[in-house]
């Protein structure tokens, strides 16, 4: 009877464990954060440099606050990643609006502003105390034509078909809604606009760089396809990230 007891309880034990691990492993629906929130899933094993919600598979980075400010500026940053060449990568006309989306401290906006001697630069971020770094630095540098542009999780306020080319630098791996801010960028750009991603090449495990804030070009090309956007080209000139190219359909 002992024996028969002990075999009841060890199988009782196991079913409670697996049924444990099933809802550990299980994706939590998030239905309620967003309009097109089924195709997000809500994880509680995830890594802890993520936020656990899940997108198209790929677990989306915790976002650098504007504490990290400094980081965005270090002198380093320039032989580290060389960030001119991705200015004269865009091939820019003088007079082309462009979104920098992600913006942080205005680094790459500053740079393409000086390019665009007729056009501006749309400087987007959801955190108000970087866009207050960018007007301070806007003064000082006196650069007329960069337009800060506070966004929310799920939009980038930006004007109908109104933009030539959206810049995300080393940015799109954080966004909490993805598919809703692409969206929101697709609807800002100008028939056969240009969306342009540059981000830590998740192919090469020596970059040093944690895993969830590289990514790939198979999984940016997916999830940039999932939405209608047209990839053009991947250069990768630089020295640790790709730069992905994709278009806005004419029609």
């Amino acid at each position: 009877m002992k024996s028969q007891s002990k075999d009841k309880f060890l199988t009782f034990a196991v079913t409670i464990l697996l049924m444990l691990c099933c809802i550990l492993l299980a994706p939590i629906s998030t239905a309620s954060a967003s309009p097109s929130s089924t195709v997000y899933q809500q994880r509680l094993i995830h890594s802890p440099d993520g936020i656990g919600k899940f997108y198209m598979n790929r677990e989306i980075a915790k976002v650098m606050g504007h504490t990290g400010a400094s980081w965005l500026e270090r002198p380093s940053r320039e032989a580290e990643e060389q960030p001119s060449k991705i200015v004269s990568a865009l091939n820019l006309k003088p007079d082309d609006v462009v979104a920098d989306i992600g913006a942080g401290t205005g680094y790459m906006s500053f740079r393409i502003a000086r390019v665009l001697t007729k056009g501006k630069v749309l400087a987007v971020d959801i955190q108000p105390e970087m866009l207050d770094i960018i007007k301070f630095l806007k003064k000082e540098k006196n650069i007329t034509n960069v337009q800060p542009v506070l966004a929310t999780l799920t939009n980038p306020n930006l004007p109908a078909e109104s933009v030539d080319l959206a810049l995300m630098v080393d940015a799109y791996h954080e966004f909490e809604y993805p598919r809703e801010i692409i969206e929101g960028i697709i609807r800002g750009l100008k028939p056969g606009g240009r969306i342009v991603l540059v981000e830590y090449r998740g192919e090469n495990p020596f970059i040093l760089i944690k895993a969830l804030h590289k990514m790939t070009q198979k999984q940016v090309r997916k999830e940039m396809q999932a939405v209608g956007l047209v990839w053009r080209e991947t250069k990768n000139l630089l020295p640790q990230q790709h730069l992905m190219i994709f278009e806005k359909p004419s029609v």
